[in-house]
Formats: structure tokens, C-alpha cells, sequence
């Protein structure tokens, strides 16, 4: 059997190997995607102050510290049994939503643009941000503009972009100036030009795609995300909901502190990221997928109006459940213009103004849980402290390890499909590539080790024959 690796799975936030298996024919016969670093915040954070957990855990991640720090914030609010006062609620939506902008941006003009619109098999050398901004260069600029949106968003609120201290237990650190209100209203036009300029010229070019779409991790899974009790998408707050890849409702309004009864957690001898499953199907048959498709696909309705119009082309386009991972763009884009329409909702509210932003207390309960969705899915912090505050225990899903059994089936389909052995060239294996790219991935955010992973050590001589072989489950 002859092997191909893919050492650097490229334009994503982490890193991740890919090998594939072929057969005496030169076809391929399996796949394996693995994640190769590891995290240790679940264990080093042992006997901090609960209190410290929302600025340690956001330095998991550069780009979405906003997510980790939000839903440590929320675990923190848990154990200090308090209600948060109604303008933090709503600044904490806001800078979220800010995220959201900021992140989807990231991931589909820097990330993903160079293959859609160069091509999957284009000169690696020109494939990446640089030749985007040769081949369209408006295309690019607006990728920029719309980032720093965002980024100038989160700026405004918290006085930083990246790791700010402003999201604290209780609430928000200090309220917001009028004159930052005002500042961002008169962006926000421009913004949503470039957002609906953006979905525009993607769906005037998907029926380029239709072989991408059909083979890009197109298989029936459950889809998992959060929403409010009328089923309207939810990104900050909400309770989770699984539904199944008939449409049906498998499971609903379930609070962030019983995820535990629905959401197991399985080791991989072949990576670091853990692999959720949805427990009454058992691992593996629990697959499920959470992010922008999988939001999408597990709401009723998105709750805002240009959102809703685009939510309904979307499903009258690809079914009420659109099973490929390459709508993982597609969604994206649409959650990008929700966003940005919930954003100009909470900028014309009043409330944000007020200046009773945190509420204060101590310890009132030993164990809280955080649940949010961060641009790549549902993220759950759940914390366990001592009478004193400090932490004794805590277990962090992170959002892309519940797509981490998706991803390693989307590699195998896509991998079959594309990849011949007897004439392999570069563009094949960045096909492989690209399906990672689609769910866009946050590796470095995902490799937290609940429990002892499954390992498997190999000695093998110069000529690849394994002499020896240790593995612990």
C-alpha cells in the first residue's frame, strides 16, 4: 500500500496533516485527518481564580478570543448566580456579532477566495490572497474593509481588537460612548454594501461549483446550533438544537448546563481533536455538525428580514437541509448579513447607553457553564471552582472539535473523488484541502483533551515495516 501526506493542510488557523491511503491500483482506499498540536488550558488553569478564566482563555486564539472570552464570561456569570444587567446583554451581543463580521470575513476573502475564484487547480504559487488581489482587486478591498469593520467594532467597545480585558464576570468592564455609537452607525452603510455585493457575486457564480457541491462532504449528518424559543437563530444566547438530516427535530431547548446529557466525547488514535458525538446514537453514529450551515439548517428562521429573504433563496436552491460542507460559504455570507442587521438593531437601541454595565458577586454556585455560537459553531466553557472561587476542574468543546468526525469523513469523500494515484498532480490534493478550508477550522482554538488520549506508537525500520506497535485507549 502506498501513502500520500499532505504535511500542511494551508489557509487555516491551526495545523492539521492529512494521509492518504492508496491501493495496489493507485486508488484511493482510506484517509486520516489528523490535528498534530495540543492545548493545555483545561489542566494549567487548575486553581486560578474563576475570575481570571474569561482573559486566560481568550489567549487560546488570536482570532476569535472574543468567543472564548464570552463564554468563559458566561460560566463565570453561572457561578456567580447573578443576572447580568440588560445593557451588558446587549454590548456582549454587539461585540459578538462584531466577531462574527470579522471572522466570516477572515475566512472567506483570505481563506477560501483564492480557490473559488482563481480556481482549485490553479498555480499554487498565485493561489492565495495576493493573486485575489491581481485577479480583482475590488474584490479584495472589500474583503479588508469589511474586516476592519469589525475589528474597529470590537475596538470601540473594548478600546482593543485583539485580547481585550472589557468582557468580564457580571457583565462589560465600561459602557459605551455615544460618540463610538455614532462613529460606527456611519460605517455600517458601507459595510452592508460590501456584504451584499459579496452574496451577490456568489451566487452568480455557484453553478460553477455544482461538481464541488455535490462531492465536498455532501453526506446526511445531524446539524446542531443554538435557538430561541420560537426556533429563531441565535448566536450569543439561546439553547441548542440538534436536527436531523430529514428535517425532523431530534432534540430542542436544551440549557447549556445539560449539554453533557446529550454531548459525548470520543478520542482518536489519529489526532489530538476530540470527537463529540450526540450520545443517544453513540460514537460514531452520532455525527453531527455545527457552524454557518449547520445554524442554518437547524433554525426556523434567522429573526431579521434580509436574512430571512436570503435564508429562504438558500433552501429553495439546496432543501430545507442542505447537506455540503461547500454551503459552508454560502452560509456564511448569509450569517455575515444578519449579523450586520442585528448590529444596526442593538446601535439604535438606547439601552447600550446605560451606564449600569456589571453586576457583582462571589461565589454562589461551584460549577457554570458557558454555551455560545463563535463564528465556526457552538463553544461550551464549563467550569467547576472551590468554595474559594479557584478552579478545580474544566472541560472546553470548542467549536470546531464537534465537526472533527464530519471533517475526517468530508476528507475521505472528497479524497476518493478526486485523487488518482496513477496521475497525481498538486491540484487533486488541494482539493483534499480545500473541504478542511470549507468548515474553516480553528485548530489551535480545538485541541483540549477532556480525559487521556487514544494513542497509537509505531516503530517502523527504513523499509516501512512496523516491528513494533504500543497503543493505550
Amino acid at each position: 500500500m502506498k501513502r500520500i501526506t499532505i504535511d500542511h493542510v494551508s489557509r487555516i488557523e491551526g495545523h492539521a496533516k492529512i494521509t492518504i491511503n492508496l491501493d495496489d491500483q493507485g486508488q484511493v482506499a482510506g484517509t486520516e485527518f489528523h490535528v498534530t498540536q495540543v492545548r493545555g488550558f483545561e489542566k494549567f488553569t487548575e486553581g486560578r481564580p474563576f475570575y481570571e478564566m474569561p482573559g486566560i482563555t481568550q489567549r487560546i486564539c488570536g482570532i476569535c478570543p472574543i468567543s472564548h472570552s464570552l463564554a468563559s464570561s458566561k460560566a463565570c456569570d453561572a457561578i456567580m448566580a447573578v443576572r447580568i444587567p440588560p445593557a451588558a446583554r446587549k454590548l456582549r451581543e454587539l461585540i459578538h456579532f462584531a466577531q462574527i463580521v470579522q471572522s466570516h470575513a477572515l475566512s472567506f476573502f483570505y481563506l477560501s477566495s483564492p480557490d473559488l475564484l482563481l480556481g482549485m487547480s490553479s498555480d499554487p504559487a498565485a493561489r492565495n490572497v495576493l493573486g485575489v488581489i491581481a485577479e480583482n482587486p475590488e474584490l479584495a478591498r472589500d474583503g479588508i474593509e469589511l474586516r476592519k469593520f469589525g475589528l474597529q467594532l470590537i475596538e470601540g467597545l473594548a478600546q482593543e481588537r485583539v485580547h481585550p480585558s472589557w468582557i468580564v464576570p457580571g457583565g462589560v468592564g465600561a459602557p459605551f460612548p455615544i460618540l463610538t455609537r455614532d462613529h460606527i452607525l456611519a460605517a455600517l452603510p458601507a459595510a452592508v454594501s460590501i456584504a451584499d455585493r459579496t452574496l451577490r457575486f456568489f451566487k452568480s457564480v455557484l453553478d460553477n461549483y455544482k461538481e464541488e457541491i455535490e462531492n465536498f462532504g455532501s453526506f446526511a449528518t445531524m446539524y446542531a446550533g443554538l435557538v430561541d424559543a420560537k426556533g429563531n437563530l441565535q448566536l450569543y444566547d439561546g439553547f441548542l438544537r440538534f436536527r436531523g438530516a430529514n428535517g425532523e427535530i431530534v432534540q430542542d431547548q436544551i440549557a447549556a448546563e445539560n449539554y453533557s446529557q446529550w454531548i459525548g466525547e470520543a478520542s482518536l488514535r489519529e489526532s489530538y481533536l476530540k470527537a463529540p458525538y450526540f450520545k443517544p446514537h453513540g460514537y460514531p453514529d452520532g455525527i453531527y455538525r455545527v457552524g454557518p450551515l449547520a445554524r442554518l439548517n437547524a433554525c426556523d428562521h434567522c429573526g431579521t428580514p434580509k436574512a430571512d429573504a436570503e435564508l429562504d433563496e438558500f433552501r429553495q436552491r439546496f432543501g430545507a437541509v442542505a447537506q455540503s460542507a461547500f454551503l459552508y460559504h454560502y452560509a456564511r455570507l448569509i450569517e455575515i448579513v444578519f449579523a450586520l442587521e442585528r448590529i444596526e438593531d442593538l446601535l439604535h437601541d438606547p439601552q447600550i447607553l446605560e451606564l449600569q454595565v456589571r453586576a457583582t458577586a462571589g461565589v454562589n454556585a461551584t460549577e457554570g457553564v458557558g454555551m455560545i455560537e463563535a463564528p465556526r459553531g457552538t463553544l461550551i466553557h464549563h467550569y467547576k471552582v472551590d468554595a474559594e472561587g479557584a478552579m478545580t476542574w474544566a472541560n472546553l468543546i470548542v467549536a470546531t472539535g464537534h465537526n472533527n468526525l464530519a471533517m475526517g469523513k468530508s476528507v475521505n469523500q472528497v479524497a476518493k473523488h478526486y485523487v488518482d494515484g496513477t496521475k497525481l498532480n498538486e491540484g487533486m490534493l488541494n482539493y483534499v484541502s480545500a473541504v478542511v478550508r470549507a468548515y474553516d477550522p480553528c485548530l489551535s482554538c480545538s485541541t483540549h483533551a477532556f480525559g487521556v488520549p487514544s494513542l497509537k506508537i509505531q516503530l517502523v525500520n527504513a523499509t516501512g515495516s512496523v516491528l513494533d506497535e504500543l497503543t493505550t485507549d
